[in-house]
């Protein structure tokens, strides 16, 4: 009902009309024991709140709300939650400048030395901007990932003018020997080694 670009009169009679069985009952009763200048948009999401949500509740999500961090998340799973949770702890995120900051802090490190500096303070911008650093730390992880991959590669396949590595057995299981030069000399059936004659 806050989104709503109406009177607090216009959002009282809105909500109420969405109460159902025993919620609309309750209202009902709630609203025959109050003077009737006192029922007020305040004064019904107060009571709404204090029977159906409870103090423990917004508690509970106002200090998970104070403990929340990006850990394994991404910036969007982080963002859709950060604005879940904030809405328990309005007083602490009233402005842009203090949600910046709140969001900014519980950022991966990662990704919060790469924002951090740039001290953005519209939270918008803010969230775009660290969805662009998340994006290309990801590009670089990958990017990382390939070219090892691609070392790896290289260091497995024996280039232009290598001989591969020779397998020779000397008395127990096969062992990997270096590649022998060859320089015109035949090599040993037997040793493997280049060399005239018998072994």
């Amino acid at each position: 009902m806050e989104d709503l670009d109406c009177s607090p009169g216009q959002k009282l009679k809105g909500a109420v009309s969405l109460l159902r069985e025993e919620a609309y009952q309750w209202w009902l009763t709630v609203k025959e024991g109050t003077q009737p200048e006192r029922v007020i948009w305040e004064f019904f999401k107060a009571a709404f709140q204090g029977m159906y949500v409870g103090a423990s509740y917004v508690d509970t999500r106002r200090k998970e709300f104070l403990n929340l961090t990006q850990g394994n998340k991404s910036v969007v799973e982080y963002v859709a939650e950060f604005l879940h949770l904030s809405r328990y702890a309005r007083v602490m995120v009233a402005t842009d400048y203090e949600r910046c900051i709140r969001f900014e802090d519980g950022l991966r490190d990662s990704l919060r030395v790469l924002i951090a500096p740039q001290r953005e303070r519209v939270f918008s911008e803010l969230v775009e901007k660290a969805r662009i650093a998340e994006e290309v730390k990801r590009a670089e992880l990958l990017n990382r990932e390939k070219e090892r991959g691609k070392n790896k590669r290289e260091a497995e396949t024996p280039g232009v003018g290598q001989m591969p590595r020779a397998r020779a057995k000397v008395n127990g299981p096969d062992r990997v020997r270096p590649p022998a030069i060859n320089l015109g000399v035949p090599l040993c059936a037997d040793c493997v080694k280049g060399h005239v004659g018998e072994c």
